[in-house]
């Protein structure tokens, strides 16, 4: 097996790290950007700004009906538009296309799983520090990992496993199989818990948590609820390895992606963070007090951004 034809769904902070390495890799007409509307024509008419260069991408509308379908789509949008995305694509999924979601939280692979089914999704995670600035993107082209896999894995890999590491060798991307993916993307979710909601709130830097009991003290009592759930759903993970996975070399001032879409008034992933670890602590009987109140100190910003508290006629009316 050989992964020949990609599509990429989102051109994001995570998007922009893969496209112009599968780019180079398998060709400018087989790799896919998938777009439509305006969207659409502002790639084609600007393209994406990515490290200071911009790029031109092949962009794609699957509703038009004369795009083949892909061996591989990957998906990389934020969690709220992931449910049109996995509609927007199916005219790009064959019987043996993959599916690949490089989104954070622990749920994005069930959705897929229910509109194509397992056998057709794949387990992933990115791991890389990113700074997106309107429509441009900059990264340390020499860092990022992804993790990818089967549920479990081990030699010899399953054909697509393997045709994927294949894919990201090729193309200079840096990827790891892990023999867990459930306990890889549980980890990760620890650390997005810890580090993303609570400098959504307090407004800190990746090198806080270097330098303060007080950062570290937070971040602690946030992802602790995140271990308590995975033991309840028996995913096998200690504190030791979550610290493992923490953020030490990140440079000092970079800020995790819900705090730069707090500043940049965008809509957040907080319904796939700390909402989700709200939700399952209800459905499994576990407390997450901490989680509740960075899920609704997050909406209150969110409601704030958007003026949805003023007063008719603003402040000059009050």
């Amino acid at each position: 097996m050989e992964i020949k034809r990609v599509a990429l769904v989102g051109l994001g902070a995570i998007g922009s790290y893969l496209a112009p390495r599968l780019e180079r890799a398998l060709g400018h007409e087989n790799f896919l950007v998938v777009a439509s509307g305006e969207r659409r024509g502002r790639l084609e008419r600007e393209g994406t700004v990515i490290n200071g260069e911009t790029y031109h991408f092949t962009v794609a509308d699957p509703a038009e009906g004369s795009v083949p379908p892909a061996d591989l789509v990957i998906f990389a949008v934020k969690w709220p538009q992931l449910a049109q995305a996995v509609e927007e694509v199916r005219p790009l999924v064959g019987e043996d296309t993959a599916l690949l979601s490089l989104l954070n939280g622990v749920e994005s692979e069930e959705v897929l799983a229910r509109a194509y089914g397992w056998d057709q999704v794949l387990y992933g995670l990115i791991r890389v520090s990113s700074k997106r600035e309107g429509h441009a993107v900059a990264f340390d082209p020499g860092a990022g990992c992804i993790f990818f896999g089967e549920k479990r894995n081990a030699p010899p890999y399953t054909p697509r496993v393997a045709a994927l590491a294949a894919l990201f060798d090729r193309a200079g991307i840096r990827c790891q199989i892990s023999e867990d993916m459930v306990k890889e993307v549980w980890l990760k979710f620890c650390t997005n818990i810890g580090e993303n909601m609570t400098s959504a709130v307090i407004g800190n830097w990746y090198g806080t948590w270097r330098r303060s009991e007080h950062a570290v003290y937070t971040r602690r009592a946030a992802y602790l609820e995140v271990l308590a759930l995975a033991e309840k759903l028996g995913v096998s993970i200690t504190e030791e390895e979550v610290l493992g996975k923490l953020s030490t070399t990140t440079p000092f001032y970079n800020k995790p992606s819900t705090r730069q879409d707090i500043e940049a008034r965008r809509p957040t992933e907080v319904d796939m963070f700390s909402g989700a670890v709200v939700r399952m602590g209800r459905e499994l009987g576990v407390p997450t007090p901490v989680n509740e109140w960075l899920y609704h100190a997050i909406r209150l910003i969110e409601e704030m951004n958007a003026g949805a508290l003023e007063l008719p006629g603003g402040r000059e009316g009050a």
